[in-house]
């Protein structure tokens, strides 16, 4: 059979499931198309055209090299085909976006044929992904005297690419949808479970908050055809949890505009609002597609006589509306006063202009911040080209300074990795500015849609710039079944490529590694003035300073080694008191959000840095806390740290990074070895008191200062969901922060999880304590609740079975992994035993492993939203409730959380991940948990 009878029998299955035509990437198939359309009788010669026209993706996929190709024969007149003529040939070059289309105009511009030549110049001079191959040979044609290259270099420096597009409309009218109370999660949007067709656009839209949410919001389109559907969060945030493009992918597919009639299923400009704004992530999301993401702040509270917020009878502030967004209602946004109004136009609503920055207007007026990023770079290498300045085109990177105002620690990294900024001109929060990315992450389940944005941005290699890149196994690792399979070496095989350390190797040199992504990047991270670009919104290091982002940022960051954004403000976090010796650390962190809502009321961490002051913690443990800070809505963390801890924490990333290299693991760019000879230079620097730790200056200025009285930490925490909370906007949040006490040994729990990106080699080793003390005070140990537990990483697996930890828990456990004979389907029962999982995610990520429907779950985890970990069933709410290792393993073995009397007894002498603050001694020796 013919790859195009396989596709036929393809579409056939597709409108099974109400689906089009897949789009096609394989260059071989559209060979056998353009054989079909070359031959005048041929009976699939209509269908074909139709597929080569409307169904073949741009950028660097060999089916975009195939059609350029064959656009070239046709404009040189090789091949007649009377349905492209010449000039709707070179209209489809243009929207194919670079790489091999590229290339093809740039040999016709160059070419002899002047007429052609003139043709595509004007072609070339609406493209913006143009690499230095690209641009190497238009300098050269320019030196030798090209008239033709000079005219498009010429273009290029007005960056007429940009100025030539139609303005942004001063009104744009919006009818209003809200899909949810309370904070939206990315999961709504682009569930987990459904991870595995994030790259089939199409497909992957049909799993959007619901169908019957998505016949609404074709019906309000049908009623509104004149305008878009803005969706919203009411009274909560939108986007908070994960950083997926696809959850923006989604919201665009059935919200937004085609990006091109000539490419299916990209759609671009959504328009996102929440009452609370959007979550910072997201945001960025945002726009990448050129949308909108507006902060309603339709709801306010009710304050008294005296101007204090009336609380109600759970203390929590009266809200009271200051305008409707309910479904149907009809708005307008104006770019130009930058304000909402009501339909009119005639009421004032809410000031929208940080939604309509000049930054983010340019990244709407050319279809996304893509176009922009690269535009900037291709109009600063033409004027070079060409000898001139730069014309002011773009709206200036925004430079704030404060003149004898000190740094804070992120203003710090920025200035540092600042690109094309004023020389010398310090730099303060609020500024806006390009900075060079120095590690970049991407993890599974977003990887396959990373591969897509690098091949429409004809990206072909890593940016030489970038000091690591790793593409992770870790949100796949649970369930090897045929989704898996199917996918992950595909992705592994062009990452590898492409010049990432990949966690499977694609000629099976070395053992699959699933280790958790934010473990892995953790570790390579070696320098603490690194700035880190991960697809997740867990990419929140310990060393340097880590935002997540969408798949298409992570992309950005690979192919051109910078990342775009403001500088955030930040809220200092410092500590005093001293830990009680039953407690341990993920307290501290729970307490952390408590103390600050209650020092507060509200969030003050939102969208902003958290600067910790937690340097006695090495890594590993101190990434307990950076992770949690993405549950606290903040845009990013810094930790930092003192010179011997911070050196520790070096050495110990050497030795694992030296592990992969032992491994195979290594490229042909010796990645891994360079990363190792950065530690050494920056342990070096801080041993000679070249260059110390990450410090803030004194005279630093933060929005707030946050300061966590461990004295007052007296029992465990527990993160609770709050199913049944009466306000369904307080439901699934991360501030319910509660002390066990309040269940009072009571509340039943079904399933207990010790894993994900929270808990690193200490936690494992509590484990096993904790089994053993059981055991001698009970002469057995017996689970009334399933335990699973996954190790973040193979080398804490491999350093727990050379200290004999391992054998512990392989003792009291019912199944352990088996590498050799990986599962291949979820499991869906739990019998009341400890599962000893493969290392990865796990149920965090729900994606494959889930709780039973309703269950209570207790979890060292980050995720307690709705369905990502368990789902309701019929009869019962399911719940996430999120706690410290000792606490979930004892609940587990109980099955109900335990009293605080019952927990002090089953933690006595054992070694709890401890802190003290920096400049006290610390509270006992750390050894164990390296």
């Amino acid at each position: 059979m013919s790859l195009y009878t396989d596709y036929l029998n393809e579409i056939e299955t597709r409108k099974g499931q109400d689906l089009h035509p897949k789009p096609i990437e394989d260059g071989a198939l559209v060979q056998e198309i353009v054989a079909q359309i070359r031959d005048p009788r041929h009976e699939h010669r209509e269908q074909s055209l139709k597929f080569f026209i409307y169904n073949t993706l741009p950028g660097t996929t060999s089916a975009a090299g195939e059609k350029a190709k064959f656009l070239k024969e046709i404009i040189l007149g090789t091949v007649v085909v009377e349905e492209i003529g010449k000039s709707f040939a070179f209209e489809l070059l243009s929207h194919m976006k670079g790489g091999p289309s590229v290339e093809v105009l740039l040999d016709l511009a160059l070419g002899d044929d002047k007429s052609v030549a003139r043709d595509a110049a004007e072609v070339l001079k609406t493209q913006v992904f143009l690499y230095e191959a690209d641009t190497d040979r238009l300098k050269v044609a320019f030196e030798a005297g090209n008239e033709i290259a000079r005219d498009i270099l010429e273009s290029y420096a007005q960056a007429e690419f940009f100025t030539k597009l139609p303005d942004l409309e001063e009104e744009i009218k919006v009818v209003t949808y809200v899909a949810g109370e309370g904070d939206i999660s990315t999961d709504l949007l682009s569930p987990g479970n459904q991870a595995h067709s994030r790259s089939d656009r199409e497909l992957h839209g049909k799993c959007m908050i619901s169908e019957a949410a998505q016949k609404e919001i074709e019906a309000l389109k049908l009623q509104h055809p004149d305008k878009r559907v803005m969706l919203i969060a009411e009274k909560g945030t939108m986007g908070v949890g994960s950083s997926r493009m696809s959850g923006v992918n989604n919201v665009a597919l059935w919200t937004g505009k085609q990006a091109s009639p000539y490419v299916p299923f990209v759609n671009i400009a959504p328009v996102v609002a929440g009452t609370n704004g959007i979550s910072p992530i997201f945001l960025t999301t945002v726009g990448v597609t050129g949308g909108i993401g507006i902060d309603l702040k339709n709801w306010v509270k009710k304050l008294d006589d005296d101007g204090n917020p009336i609380l109600n009878n759970d203390d929590n502030p009266v809200l009271e509306q200051k305008y409707s967004v309910e479904t149907g209602t009809v708005l307008t946004i104006n770019t130009k006063t930058r304000k909402l109004y009501n339909e009119a136009g005639d009421e004032e609503l809410v000031d929208v202009s940080s939604a309509l920055n000049p930054q983010k207007v340019e990244f709407m007026k050319a279809g996304g911040s893509y176009a922009i990023v690269f535009g900037k770079k291709l109009q600063t290498l033409a004027a070079e080209t060409l000898g001139i300045d730069v014309p002011p085109v773009f709206a200036p990177s925004k430079e704030v300074s404060h003149e004898g105002q000190g740094l804070t620690a992120v203003e710090k990294i920025f200035n540092a990795n600042a690109v094309g900024v004023t020389e010398g001109k310090v730099l303060h929060a609020g500024s806006d500015v390009r900075v060079k990315v120095n590690i970049v992450g991407s993890q599974d389940t977003t990887g396959l849609m990373t591969a897509q944005e690098l091949e429409s941005m004809a990206a072909m290699v890593i940016s030489p710039t970038v000091d690591g890149a790793y593409q992770s196994g870790c949100h796949t690792a649970s369930v090897w079944d045929l989704k898996a399979q199917a996918n992950i070496p595909k992705l592994m095989k062009f990452m590898n490529q492409f010049g990432l350390i990949t966690a499977r190797d694609p000629k099976d040199v070395y053992h699959p590694m699933t280790d958790v992504i934010h473990k892995v990047l953790n570790d390579i991270t070696v320098d603490d003035w690194a700035i880190i670009i991960g697809g997740d919104s867990h990419t929140r290091m310990s060393k340097g300073v880590a935002f997540g982002a969408d798949s298409g940022t992570v992309a950005l960051a690979l192919a051109t080694g910078e990342a775009t954004m403001p500088i955030p403000e930040s809220v200092k976090v410092t500590f005093k008191g001293s830990m009680k010796n039953h407690m341990d650390f993920r307290d501290v962190v729970h307490a952390t959000q408590a103390q600050m809502l209650k020092q507060f009321g509200d969030n003050v961490f939102q969208g902003r840095i958290i600067e910790v002051h937690i340097g006695t913690l090495l890594a590993d443990q101190a990434f307990t806390f950076t992770d949690w800070t993405a549950e606290m809505k903040a845009k990013a963390s810094i930790c930092i740290s003192n010179d011997d801890t911070l050196i520790g924490s070096l050495e110990i990333a050497k030795s694992r990074i030296q592990i992969m290299i032992d491994k195979g693991m290594d490229n042909s760019n010796g990645v891994l070895q360079g990363l190792i000879d950065i530690a050494d230079k920056r342990i070096g620097q801080i041993r000679s008191g070249e260059k110390p730790a990450l410090t803030p200056d004194d005279n630093a200025s933060y929005f707030a200062e946050v300061v966590v009285d461990l004295d007052v930490i007296d029992e465990p925490m527990i993160a609770d969901p709050d199913v049944n909370n009466a306000d369904v906007s307080k439901r699934y949040t991360h501030d319910t922060i509660r002390p066990v006490s309040f269940y009072k040994g009571e509340k039943k729990v079904d399933l207990g999880f010790v894993g994900s990106c929270m808990v690193h080699k200490g936690d494992m080793k509590i484990v096993a304590q904790m089994l053993k003390n059981l055991e001698k005070a009970n002469d057995k140990v017996e689970f009334k609740a399933p335990l699973v537990v996954a190790a973040p990483t193979y080398n804490i697996i491999d350093e727990l079975k050379e200290e004999g930890d391992w054998s512990i828990l392989q003792k009291y456990s019912g199944f352990e992994f088996d590498d050799a004979a990986p599962k291949s389907t979820a499991r869906t029962d739990y019998e009341n035993i400890l599962y000893l999982e493969r290392p990865g995610c796990n149920l965090c990520m729900g994606n494959q492993e889930k709780a039973a429907k309703g269950d209570t779950v207790l979890a060292t985890s980050t995720r307690l939203f709705k369905g990502r970990v368990v789902e309701d069933s019929s009869e019962k709410k399911g719940e996430s409730l999120l706690a410290s290792t000792p606490v979930v393993v004892l609940s587990a073995v109980l099955g109900r959380t335990p009293s605080i009397e019952e927990y002090k007894a089953a933690v006595e002498g054992i070694d709890l991940t401890k802190f003290a603050p920096p400049l006290q001694k610390p509270a006992a020796p750390r050894s164990v948990h390296f």
